[in-house]
């Protein structure tokens, strides 16, 4: 049951993740949350998944219009794929117009930072010859049946090849080609040396899957065993945070709903 709105207090923030079974993964987005509430004092910031964990998002949603309050749900998602485009969609359309949808993380520049920090924390150098070969980057996503997802991903590696100055190569875990194996594979094959930039958001399946490409081995059908610098996923990091509260005020300021 839907009621009439409470006007007078700021909608709340519903920081929708995937989801994942991964405890660290957890960690990282709930973390994520407490860092965008520790940005903004007195906002109420909630939870919910679109996949494996509870509260699922439509059980969230459901429960803040039935009180009456507005939200913004703002997916904890690099790009704009089946989640964003069914799973968010069809909540908030659940929701008597109490609740609007954010866009996703990605594309921004805040993300390019923190690919850019990543890379840095692994000695990435652009243009680095310290034994002779020319340095690869591979920006490594999950992967999507989804078109629109898949532009997202190569929109971020322009931007990063921008702000290294070297060329970037997107490649996907799933759903997607090339594959990051492959990717790597083709890289070193023509003598260079590969750093593979996670384009994900936590730990969990899919970075599990692209930190075997860093182990130490002739590689294999798997994937795994190519002894490449594997950079961390992006969460934790200062400037995700208020990305979440750029894209939150945004789609607050477009419904006409006062945040303060």
């Amino acid at each position: 049951m839907v009621t009439a709105a409470l006007p007078d207090l700021p909608p709340v923030l519903v920081g929708c993740g995937h989801g994942t079974r991964d405890a660290a993964g957890r960690r990282a987005v709930a973390r994520l949350r407490l860092d965008v509430a520790g940005l903004r004092p007195g906002l109420e910031v909630v939870a919910a998944s679109v996949d494996v964990q509870k509260p699922a998002l439509p059980d969230v949603v459901a429960r803040l219009a039935a009180a009456g309050r507005r939200c913004v749900v703002v997916p904890l998602l690099l790009s704009a794929g089946y989640h964003v485009h069914t799973d968010v969609a069809q909540a908030v359309a659940a929701s008597g117009g109490l609740a609007v949808a954010a866009g996703p993380l990605g594309p921004d520049d805040a993300l390019v930072e923190v690919l850019v920090d990543r890379l840095q924390e692994k000695g990435f150098r652009a243009g680095a010859e310290g034994d002779g070969t020319d340095e690869a980057l591979v920006l490594a996503a999950a992967g999507s049946s989804d078109r629109r997802a898949l532009d997202d991903v190569e929109q971020v590696g322009s931007l990063l090849a921008q702000r290294v100055g070297t060329p970037v190569t997107t490649a996907y875990l799933s759903a997607a080609q090339p594959r990051a194996a492959e990717a790597v594979d083709a890289l070193q094959a023509a003598g260079r040396r590969v750093t593979v930039a996670s384009y994900l958001l936590s730990p969990g399946f899919c970075a599990d899957r692209l930190a075997r490409l860093g182990e130490p081995g002739p590689g294999g059908d798997d994937g795994s065993g190519y002894g490449v610098r594997v950079t961390d996923p992006l969460a934790p990091h200062p400037l995700l945070a208020d990305l979440v509260l750029r894209r939150y005020g945004a789609a607050a300021a477009a419904a006409g709903w006062p945040v303060s």
